[in-house]
């Protein structure tokens, strides 16, 4: 229970950074995306302590024999960049930039009923269900594969 109720804690307040950054509002985001228009910095700035806070409590929580609510720490073990990563971060960004929302804040947004909200987060959730259904074939095609050799 410790551990679902800190989730929420945790993402009650990611929510709150992000209002309060105002990540929720797509003209923030596209006015930091618009380089050679009237370009706005302050997400960078957003970022970049995001970055700081990130880096000095990854290292003193990694310090810790084992998490609090877990029986180990579950990093990743990948380190190679490959086409899907690639891609994957093509179509974030493509998506990001078009539409102005990031995940996390068009979540927060859908309260609002505004209809391109509702439009964004549509549209990533079919995306999301279009790709586990792509992986799910994928995973299948392998083991038939594998099982053929």
């Amino acid at each position: 229970m410790k551990a679902h109720l800190t989730s929420f804690a945790s993402g009650v307040l990611f929510a709150i950074g992000l209002a309060v950054a105002g990540m929720t509002e797509p003209s923030k985001v596209v006015g930091f995306l618009d380089f050679f228009g009237a370009w706005d910095p302050s997400l960078a700035l957003v970022m970049v302590g995001a970055i700081g806070v990130n880096l000095v409590l990854f290292r003193l929580i990694q310090r810790r024999e084992r998490p609090r609510f877990a029986v180990r720490f579950y990093l990743p073990t990948r380190r190679d960049i490959d086409v899907r990563l690639v891609g994957g971060a093509a179509i974030f960004g493509a998506g990001w930039g078009l539409s102005g929302f990031c995940p996390a804040p068009s979540l927060m947004s859908v309260a609002t009923g505004n209809g391109p909200v509702l439009v964004f987060v549509a549209t990533m959730a079919a995306g999301m269900f279009l790709h586990a259904g792509v992986e799910r074939l994928r995973v299948r095609r392998e083991l038939r594969v594998a099982q053929a050799s």
